[in-house]
């Protein structure tokens, strides 16, 4: 395991999302459970959760960034991740019904930001800033145009 662990603060509902985590992510396990904490790990990363209570709340200034290589997967992780309660926001970016921030890139999505031709870039640019969910086909569509 890792030596450095993201330890969320949840509001008296760590197993409920631990258990949610674990059934997006196919690669998941369910580690330690106890009143105050639970211990999960998601496609090789360890997490812990605290019933900590509602004191603190999750906000953007830290996020998950989940890698994609389809359509597919990106599908697939944006609607389980939104599922219950979740919602969505801009450039493959959401929040879970937990709160927590969550941004789903496909692999694409950063070579046509980086394309060498700075006219293509920019319109992959311009065309992933009107998407909430990252559409490959849209981003592979623009950056031709241009």
């Amino acid at each position: 395991m890792s030596k450095i662990t993201p330890f969320l603060w949840f509001d008296n509902n760590a197993a409920e999302a631990m258990n949610f985590y674990c059934s997006v992510f196919k690669n998941s396990k369910v580690g330690k459970v106890n009143p105050m904490m639970v211990t999960f790990e998601l496609e090789g990363q360890e997490f812990f959760g605290l019933n900590g209570g509602p004191n603190f709340h999750f906000n953007e200034s830290v996020s998950f960034f989940v890698k994609c290589e389809t359509q597919a997967e990106v599908d697939y992780y944006w609607e389980k991740l939104i599922a219950s309660g979740g919602r969505e926001s801009r450039c493959g970016w959401l929040k879970d019904r937990f709160g927590l921030s969550w941004q789903v890139v496909p692999n694409r999505l950063g070579e046509l930001l980086g394309d060498q031709d700075p006219k293509r870039a920019n319109a992959a640019r311009q065309a992933m800033m009107k998407m909430s969910k990252i559409v490959i086909a849209d981003l592979e569509k623009a950056a031709k145009a241009a």
